[in-house]
């Protein structure tokens, strides 16, 4: 019975393998972590989760280099009064105006707030809806349409 005491004195420890990192990064491991009182440490990265490589450092050196010099020119306010009078008068909406010249209804507020960036094609589309002049030196006059080009002559010389 000797060896049978002997062995009572004897402890044999079994021990578990490392964690895996990918294990420990699971709210289980999270959870054990913490009832154990060990230190966590959370970090985010930048753009994780997303396709991008180095965006954050071109953003950054492009917000560095901005001024106030850049910025996009808006239409000016002697436009947007000339719009707005010119709908008026001819008693349209802007909803009425925007469907005329196929285009939505946001862009004729943004125009007549002077807010919307100068498109040459829906200013051309308007000077033609409203009959007066946008763009150029004479804006606010009526427009004048050159009718003379684009009729064919009528008659024909016989002999």
């Amino acid at each position: 019975m000797a060896t049978g005491a002997e062995s009572w004195d004897e402890v044999t420890i079994i021990r578990k393998r490392a964690p895996k990192a990918s294990q420990m990064k699971s709210t289980q491991a999270i959870n054990a972590a913490q009832r154990q009182g060990l230190e966590i440490e959370t970090s985010k990265k930048f753009t994780a989760g997303q396709n991008k490589q180095h965006v954050g450092d071109k953003n950054t050196a492009k917000l560095d280099r901005e001024t106030e010099e850049l910025h996009h020119e808006t239409v000016g306010l002697d436009v947007a009064r000339l719009i707005q009078q010119g709908r008026q008068a001819k008693g349209m909406t802007q909803k009425d105006l925007a469907t005329k010249i196929s285009e939505k209804p946001q862009i004729i507020n943004e125009f007549e707030n002077g807010k919307a960036l100068p498109n040459q094609a829906i200013l051309a589309k308007l000077e033609r809806t409203l009959g007066i002049k946008l763009r150029g030196k004479d804006k606010g006059q009526p427009l004048v349409v050159a009718s003379g080009a684009a009729t064919a002559p009528a008659t024909k010389s016989s002999k």
